[in-house]
C-alpha cells in the first residue's frame, strides 16, 4: 500500500489544481531569449554598448597613464635647461612624450616669442585631441543608453497592453512576460549609462590635468627657445629636428 502511494505522488503533484493560474517563468534569461523583436534588438545593443564602455575606459586609462608618465619624464630632464639646443636634445630622446612633441614643433618653426607661443598652442591642441580621443563615444553612450532602454520599456509595456486585449485578461501570466522584458531593457540601459558617465568624468578630468600641465610647462619652453634666438646662441640649423634619411638602394 505504501508503495502504491509513493508511486502515485509524482503524478498527483504534476496534475494542476482546477482553477489555479498556470505558473509564470520570470527567469530573466528566458525572458530575453523569448522577447519580442524590438526588445531583443534593444537588449543586445545595450549589452554591446555596456561592454564597449569598459573596453574604452580601460584603453583610455592606459593611454592617459602613458601620456602622463612620458610628460613627467620629459619635464624632469628639461626643468633646469636654459639653452634651446639642450632642450631639443631632450625632445629627441623623448619622441613619444607630449612635451617632446611640443618642443619638436617649436624647433621646426622658430621665430619671435609670439610666433613660438602660437606654435606651442597649436601643438597643445593636437595633444588635447589625442588625449580626448574616444571620449565622445563614452559621452554618447552615457547620454543615449537610458533613452534606448526607455524605448525597450515602452515597447514592452505596449506589448503587455496588446496581450491584454488579445487574451481579454489582465492576469499575471498574460502581462508578466512583457513587463519583465520592459524592466530588463531599462536595467541594461542604466547598466551601460552609469559606468559610461562615471568613466567620462574621471578620464576627462585626467586629460584636462595633462593639458594644463603641458600649457604651464610650454611657457618655459617658449621662453628658452625665444631667448636663445634673441641672444644668437642657437644657429639657424638647430631649428630643424633631423629627420631619418631615406634608404639608399644599391646600384
Amino acid at each position: 500500500m505504501l508503495f502504491l502511494l509513493q508511486a502515485q505522488t509524482p503524478v498527483e503533484q504534476a496534475v494542476p489544481v482546477d482553477g489555479a493560474p498556470p505558473a509564470v517563468d520570470l527567469n530573466p534569461i528566458q525572458l530575453v531569449l523569448h522577447s519580442s523583436g524590438p526588445v531583443f534588438v534593444v537588449f543586445w545593443l545595450l549589452v554591446a554598448m555596456a561592454a564597449g564602455v569598459w573596453i574604452i575606459a580601460i584603453l583610455k586609462a592606459l593611454q592617459l597613464a602613458r601620456m602622463r608618465g612620458a610628460l613627467h619624464a620629459f619635464e624632469r630632464e628639461a626643468f633646469n635647461l636654459v639653452a634651446a639646443n639642450d632642450l631639443f636634445d631632450v625632445a629627441r630622446r623623448h619622441p613619444g612624450s607630449p612635451g617632446g612633441r611640443v618642443v619638436t614643433a617649436l624647433a621646426r618653426r622658430g621665430g619671435s616669442r609670439e610666433v613660438l607661443g602660437s606654435v606651442a598652442k597649436r601643438a597643445i591642441v593636437v595633444e588635447q585631441q589625442r588625449a580626448s580621443r574616444l571620449m565622445t563615444m563614452l559621452g554618447s553612450i552615457a547620454s543615449s543608453a537610458p533613452f534606448i532602454g526607455l524605448f525597450g520599456t515602452v515597447w514592452g509595456i505596449l506589448d503587455a497592453f496588446l496581450r491584454i486585449g488579445r487574451e481579454k485578461s489582465a492576469s499575471l501570466p498574460v502581462v508578466a512576460p512583457a513587463i519583465g522584458e520592459a524592466l530588463i531593457a531599462t536595467a541594461v540601459g542604466l547598466f551601460a549609462a552609469i559606468p559610461a558617465l562615471i568613466f567620462y568624468n574621471l578620464l576627462n578630468r585626467k586629460a584636462d590635468d595633462i593639458v594644463s600641465e603641458l600649457e604651464t610647462a610650454s611657457e618655459q619652453w617658449v621662453t628658452v627657445v625665444s631667448e636663445s634666438e634673441q641672444s644668437g646662441s642657437m644657429p639657424p640649423m638647430d631649428r630643424t629636428v633631423p629627420q631619418p634619411r631615406p634608404p639608399v638602394h644599391g646600384a
